[in-house]
């Protein structure tokens, strides 16, 4: 049987010790520089803030956002942030509207806030779509600790919010 490819020349040339260092150092850093750009979460601040298609009190208004809304900081601009919001709408939002406090979305039709990171632990709290909890952990176990506004606290699914 014949091979399929026959090659006479190596796929990669040897390479020189000092390029081998370069590419090497180019790893590295690309990990470091991955690794520092983590998602940064804020929350309207204000009772009713104002989404715009662009970075000006002229450009169209787009939604009115409500308290406590998380959203994901995508580009920062003198007075104005480009956010993300739960759906991947992109719009942009005047910086003194946003409160650095982290809070996360329900995304499932019911969310269950237990008192233990762990799904046989007793449920504290069942949580409605939508509703805004307070981020206070990431457990790295698919769980994170949270506050509702009346001030229950305990664990949540983080395939269950968004903003996490």
């Amino acid at each position: 049987m014949r091979p399929l490819c026959r090659r006479s020349v190596p796929v990669l040339p040897r390479l020189t010790a000092g390029i081998r260092a370069a590419l090497v150092f180019l790893v590295a850093l690309s990990a470091i520089t991955g690794a520092a750009h983590a998602v940064d979460y804020v929350s309207v601040a204000d009772n009713a803030a104002i989404l715009y298609d662009a970075p000006s009190l002229k450009a169209k208004k787009i939604f009115v956002v409500s308290r406590y809304l998380p959203l994901e900081q995508v580009v920062n601009l003198d007075n104005w942030v480009k956010v993300r919001d739960s759906s991947g709408g992109l719009a942009w939002i005047e910086k003194r509207a946003l409160s650095n406090r982290h809070f996360v979305a329900v995304t499932a039709a019911l969310a269950a806030i237990r008192q233990a990171p762990e799904e046989k632990a007793a449920v504290l709290a069942q949580i409605k779509q939508h509703v805004a909890l307070e981020w206070l952990e990431n457990t790295g176990t698919g769980w994170i600790k949270v506050r509702h506004l009346d001030g229950a606290t305990g664990y949540v699914k983080t395939t269950e919010v968004w903003g996490d």
